[in-house]
């Protein structure tokens, strides 16, 4: 038997205005699970739709199973029917329309539905109503995305556009990113992300009924964002060849890299780092409707051997190996999902923050991902808890203890470190641009009772750590090191440092001192100078010895990765057992580059961004390049080159651009050559509706 359907009305734009969803279309119907949304059924001829005969089927998947949750017939009902299943009920209703309000659940799988109707019960085959794409609800208080705070879903939600913290604990600095978790084609390809993970094609069915769970949904997103064991987006890289592909410092934001990724599903973005992974997977879970936000560890440790010890080694003159397992980045960035936890003893608990880290590091159920780890876990050493505590608890709360390795091949152990793991975990505050500690939420204040039982707990709960082996404390050195800066250390130009030295007692000492490349990853790339003297140091008394590092000599060794490490060490000439040792990070600023944009900033009108930057140095500058992107303001990032740039000389760019949304958005601005690689800027820019009044 036909249809008596004449057209179904998904009625996109009112729907997905209420679902929040209109950013990124109001052509196709996007709503959120455990709401409810409308839509008009119209007949060819008069009272020939009954409602009590309507039969709807929603369902998703290539394999729907009402078993599984991924399918789903339900009928019209004069009252909502119980939480857990679809139900529809009359809006309105005149003699040839029908509009009905429809509810998933707030447990429902996200994903792309069908949708299709039968009119009366002799019908074989529904009419094909059309399709729609169901996402999590932080919205919904029966969600387990649930975010009770409205200014916090506008900021972890909806916000397109952000910051992330990077440099070193005492040089914290921060970078624009655009997310664009809105742009049109950005749903679809998340989507995609979802479909290609391994889960999926070794049992589709399974995969698309887990989409109902957030933590599931988290986790395989951490895997997929990196490509080490699936088709996933990012490849990862450290070093400075990025043959093949782009330096990691060079991306502005989460856009261009799932373009590129969904032009060769096939293949990964060649390259990423940790905040280049943990931007693109706050897109995704932003995206898919999980509350995200971006966090940054400093002096994060990665401690492969499950000992809660980072073992860092000098040798006597200095110079640090740089062959070890262990390590200490300058900062490590992941992020946090927002998300009950029922999976877990005690929830609620455990409910709120979860760490998620799709950088690749260690295998979790063999699998290059981490977490969902609650964050309140984390603080109390509730290791035994899923997923990878022991790690993640390492990361904020290690000790860290340093070694000389001395002429003879003997190592001297000469620090242990109980507080310096974890430092000023940042992140963006709500509703600003300023920058927020929330230390405090992974760890109990350094050197408190409180933090120290926490230790232990993680010990004592994990299989996977084990206590440090007891050794006696090494007694103070009488020899002083500390290591200062003359000025802010400028890239471009030469560094001055000075050495000073204190002793009780007069004392001849050889001085060491070495600068030395650092990734951030704690990792020394490339030795950059070195100097020995011998000086007498005398009681009571302050010798100051200068240190420069020449531009001329670091220059060449800075690519992308601003920071150089310098260690002084001071042995005493009469006693092999004298040694002290000092170590400084020394994050280079890069000079003045600036954004701003000319005109009346109005949707759909003609605007244009300028963009200047001055060739400090003395030198030309070579092979440059200004890539300029933001989401809601221009379609795809545009890139102008210049073949060099004159000592001295200033670079003015004009880039036109007509902004096609709403609301605060951001330009991003990159600016890249051979001496100085992707020197970031940006600028917010408040688009005001378009009016045709």
């Amino acid at each position: 038997m036909t249809s008596d359907l004449s057209k179904v009305d998904l009625l996109c734009e009112k729907n997905n205005k209420a679902h929040k969803t209109s950013k990124i279309s109001t052509e196709r119907l996007i709503v959120r699970r455990g709401q409810t949304f409308l839509l008009t059924l119209h007949s060819s001829s008069a009272q020939s739709l009954k409602p009590e005969s309507l039969e709807l089927t929603v369902q998703t998947g290539p394999k729907p199973s009402e078993g599984l949750g991924t399918k789903c017939v339900f009928g019209v009902a004069s009252e909502s029917l119980a939480k857990k299943s679809w139900d529809a009920k009359v809006q309105e209703a005149s003699a040839t329309s029908v509009t009905l309000a429809i509810t998933s659940p707030a447990d429902a799988s996200i994903g792309e539905y069908t949708l299709s109707v039968k009119t009366n019960p002799n019908m074989t085959v529904g009419h094909s109503a059309g399709a729609f794409v169901l996402l999590f609800n932080p919205w919904c208080a029966e969600d387990w995305v649930f975010l009770a705070n409205e200014e916090e879903r506008q900021e972890y939600v909806m916000n397109e556009h952000g910051l992330i913290y990077k440099g070193t604990c005492g040089y914290i600095s921060e970078m624009a990113w655009d997310f664009g978790q809105f742009e049109s084609d950005i749903l679809d390809i998340c989507l995609k992300i979802l479909d290609l993970n391994p889960k999926c094609k070794k049992n589709a069915a399974k995969d698309f009924s887990a989409r109902c769970n957030p933590i599931y949904v988290s986790r395989v997103v951490s895997a997929m964002i990196n490509s080490n064991d699936d088709k996933g987006v990012l490849l990862g890289r450290w070093g400075t060849n990025y043959i093949g592909g782009v330096s990691p410092s060079h991306w502005n934001g989460s856009v261009d890299i799932l373009r590129n990724w969904k032009k060769y599903y096939n293949h990964p973005v060649k390259y990423g780092q940790c905040w280049v992974f943990g931007g693109v997977m706050c897109t995704v879970l932003r995206c898919l409707g999980i509350p995200c936000r971006v966090v940054t560890n400093y002096e994060s440790a990665h401690d492969t051997q499950g000992n809660l010890l980072i073992d860092e080694y000098y040798a006597d003159y200095g110079v640090r190996p740089k062959d070890n397992n262990d390590s200490v980045w300058n900062y490590h960035v992941w992020v946090e999902g927002w998300m009950k936890r029922p999976d877990l003893p005690g929830e609620p608990l455990y409910d709120g923050w979860q760490v998620l880290d799709p950088t690749p590091q260690e295998l979790s159920d063999g699998v290059h991902c981490c977490g969902p780890a609650p964050v309140k876990a984390v603080r109390e050493g509730h290791t035994d808890l899923k997923y990878d505590l022991p790690f993640v608890f390492a990361e904020v709360n290690a000790d860290r203890v340093t070694w000389l390795i001395m002429a003879d091949g003997s190592q001297k152990r000469i620090l242990l470190d109980t507080k310096s793991v974890g430092q000023n975990i940042s992140t963006k505050s709500v509703g600003s641009n300023k920058r927020q500690n929330i230390t405090e939420n992974y760890k109990h204040p350094e050197g408190t009772e409180k933090e120290r039982e926490a230790f232990k707990e993680a010990v004592r709960r994990s299989d996977k750590l084990r206590e440090p082996e007891p050794a006696p404390a090494a007694p103070p050195p009488e020899i002083s090191v500390k290591i200062e800066e003359q000025s802010k250390p400028i890239n471009g130009k030469d560094i001055d440092l000075v050495i000073r030295l204190q002793s009780p007692t007069p004392r001849d000492v050889v001085l060491h001192v070495n600068a030395q490349v650092m990734l951030y990853n704690g990792v020394l790339e490339s030795d950059i100078c070195s100097e020995e003297k011998e000086v007498q140091v005398l009681p009571d008394t302050e010798l100051t010895v200068p240190f420069q590092i020449p531009f001329s000599q670091y220059g060449s060794h800075i690519q992308g990765n601003n920071s150089i490490k310098v260690t002084a060490v001071a042995n005493d000439k009469e006693s092999t057992e004298e040694v002290s040792l000092a170590e400084k990070d020394i994050v280079l600023e890069n000079p003045p580059f600036s954004i701003t944009v000319i005109g009346n900033p109005v949707q759909y009108k003609d605007l244009q961004a300028e963009i200047t930057f001055q060739n400090p140095l003395s030198v030309a500058l070579t092979d440059c390049s200004i890539t300029v992107s933001g989401s809601g303001l221009l379609s795809e990032s545009v890139v102008a080159r210049l073949e060099s740039l004159g000592s001295g000389l200033q670079v003015r760019f004009l880039v036109p651009f007509t902004p096609y949304k709403a609301g605060t958005k951001q330009l991003v601005a990159d600016f890249d050559c051979k001496q100085f690689r992707d020197i970031k800027t940006s600028c917010n820019v408040d688009i005001k509706h378009y009016s045709r009044a």
